[in-house]
């Protein structure tokens, strides 16, 4: 091959794999496009409808409370933060929220309830306005897609243990509510559900709310709003004081059939 030759092929080479390069990057910003028109997931008409239905048929066959529900900020944004027992945990916090902070609420949700947990998955998705986070790998686009939207003016809700418990029990808690937080400057409130793991645990495919005749209670903590300038806008110490309040409220009302104060 002559020397004339052998540079034709390198600049061809070259050409091609420039392109390649820039059609590449185009396809990740197309795709980043993409998912930011996609999520939050959008709620429609018969998505409320269905909410508001689950909630009257919740208050009929169970004993559900609220309290602490003067905690919740007047004005959004903010986060909440909150365990997770069952399939329906934030649509249960959903009917405590103040007036007219619904259609501001949204959510951090694993991005395989759109796709492994079917007609429910979905519905949840839509309900609770989802962003997907893949919490089998890297969680950080979810993450800046949720900071840009509560600096929108919108309430986020994350369950910070990532899935829902195995046991009703608290497991690690992770630092994104609180990273998600301090970066957008707002509160964080804590809420603890006692009673819904009994009631839908991941293992049964349905709701149990009643034991015989007995309406099963469910009730919903609600703390103070924590603020990341006492925490040294540090998310980890921040997520230690969050795992400290739940895991009070787990000792003194985890199953609140024994807790005759509420």
């Amino acid at each position: 091959m002559s020397e004339e030759e052998k540079t034709v092929k390198a600049e061809a080479t070259t050409a091609a794999d420039t392109a390649a390069d820039t059609g590449s990057k185009m396809s990740r910003a197309d795709h980043h496009k993409h998912l930011d028109e996609k999520y939050p997931t959008k709620r429609g008409f018969w998505d409320v409808v269905a909410k508001n239905g689950f909630l009257l048929l919740t208050h009929i066959l169970c004993d559900m409370k609220c309290i602490g529900r003067e905690n919740f900020p007047k004005n959004n944004p903010y986060v909440v933060a909150s365990n997770h027992q069952s399939y329906p945990d934030g649509v249960l916090i959903i009917d405590y929220l103040p007036r007219g902070h619904f259609k501001w609420m949204c959510c951090l949700a694993a991005s395989d309830l759109e796709t492994n947990h079917g007609k429910l998955g979905r519905l949840i998705m839509r309900v609770g306005r989802g962003i997907a986070v893949d919490r089998y790998g890297n969680p950080v686009r979810g993450l800046i897609k949720a900071k840009k939207e509560v600096e929108k003016g919108n309430i986020c809700f994350v369950f910070p243990e990532g899935t829902r418990s195995h046991t009703g029990k608290l497991a690690e808690l992770k630092d994104g509510a609180a990273y998600l937080a301090i970066k957008a400057g707002v509160p964080m409130v804590p809420v603890y559900i006692a009673g819904a793991y009994q009631i839908w645990p991941r293992t049964s495919k349905k709701p149990h709310p009643l034991n015989g005749l007995h309406r099963r209670k469910i009730r919903i903590y609600v703390g103070e709003p924590m603020n990341g300038a006492d925490y040294d806008n540090d998310a980890h110490k921040m997520t230690e004081a969050l795992s400290a309040w739940m895991h009070k409220q787990e000792d003194l009302h985890w199953d609140p059939e024994t807790n005759y104060e509420a």
